[in-house]
């Protein structure tokens, strides 16, 4: 059977050629013999036989890794998933079911109640630190955070989880029922969550504590912090809520005027730069979408102010 021949890369000789001008040479100086092998490869400075090229081939069997096993929480949540679904195995049955209370309005956001926390409730601008388990209707889980963290009323969870939070009290468990409309919306989140999807979650929430002092954040935190707020106003735009969007980028904007610790590197203080244009930029599209002109137009000025040149911010601009 004929192999197949690649060209070499430039500068470099054939295999095939090169042991043909190696066995014309030994067969030059000997009697004629059979074809010699390829000489042996000797490392240098060895001793003894030789080491003979060999082609060697390992056969491993075959391996199967187990899935883990679910932990102990999650068995207790998918028993009381498995309780609560109704006869069709759905959710639906719930809306209407006794036991629960409506946090919200158009049945969007319900609770139940699984164990008693103590203390006050939580207020706005605390840090909340909460276990978070989360399932579709087909009973895919599709949240699960043990320690998720972040500010009561700052944007930086979905609507229902920050709704679900302040009706809590520290070491309280409750059940949530939860509508598009205060989830992931018609947009969903790749890849896990389709469009338009109710959920159920199991809330534990765990600690409950001031928020921390962003002025006295490092420079590079505070950077990191602004742009979480503006990440997560993209995140409400795109779904809409444009109320909810606004409010994460003018947040942005008030910490990057806050006077930080010590002074800003070159890089940082671009970066501060970049994060300033964005914000104000978007904050312009999100007042366009609630009708709000003039302060559009205020966000489109102060943006030419820092890049007279900004494409968007003109467009805007001249659209308002």
């Amino acid at each position: 059977m004929e192999k197949d021949h690649l060209p070499m890369p430039e500068g470099l000789q054939d295999p095939t050629e090169a042991r043909e001008e190696a066995r014309t040479r030994v067969t030059s100086s000997l009697p004629p013999s059979p074809p010699p092998l390829p000489p042996p490869r000797r490392e240098e400075g060895s001793r003894g036989s030789p080491r003979l090229p060999r082609r060697v081939q390992f056969c491993l069997p075959h391996t199967s890794i187990p899935a883990p096993a679910p932990q102990q929480e999650e068995k207790a949540f998918y028993r009381r998933l498995e309780h609560l679904m109704g006869p069709d195995g759905s959710f639906q049955a719930l809306w209407e079911a006794s036991g629960w209370e409506d946090l919200a309005e158009g049945k969007c956001l319900r609770k139940c109640p699984v164990k008693q926390g103590h203390g006050d409730r939580p207020q706005a601008g605390q840090e909340m630190v909460v276990k978070l388990l989360g399932a579709l209707e087909d009973g895919s889980l599709v949240e699960r955070d043990p320690r998720l963290t972040f500010v009561l009323g700052q944007g930086e969870a979905i609507q229902a989880l920050e709704l679900a939070v302040s009706s809590m009290q520290v070491g309280e468990v409750a059940l949530f029922l939860v509508g598009p409309t205060c989830a992931y919306g018609c947009l969903g989140r790749e890849p896990d969550i389709p469009s338009n999807a109710t959920l159920l979650y199991e809330v534990t929430l765990l600690q409950v504590q001031d928020g921390p002092n962003p002025a006295l954040l490092p420079a590079s935190e505070r950077l990191s912090l602004v742009n979480r707020r503006r990440e997560w106003g993209n995140f409400h735009f795109e779904r809409e809520d444009f109320q909810r969007a606004l409010r994460c980028y003018q947040e942005a904007l008030q910490l990057l005027l806050l006077p930080g610790e010590g002074c800003l590197s070159p890089d940082e203080e671009e970066e501060r730069r970049e994060l300033e244009l964005k914000c104000l930029n978007n904050s312009a599209a999100a007042q366009m979408k609630l009708q709000q002109p003039e302060e559009a137009l205020g966000s489109c000025n102060r943006v030419l102010q820092l890049d007279p040149d900004n494409v968007k911010a003109l467009f805007r601009k001249a659209a308002v």
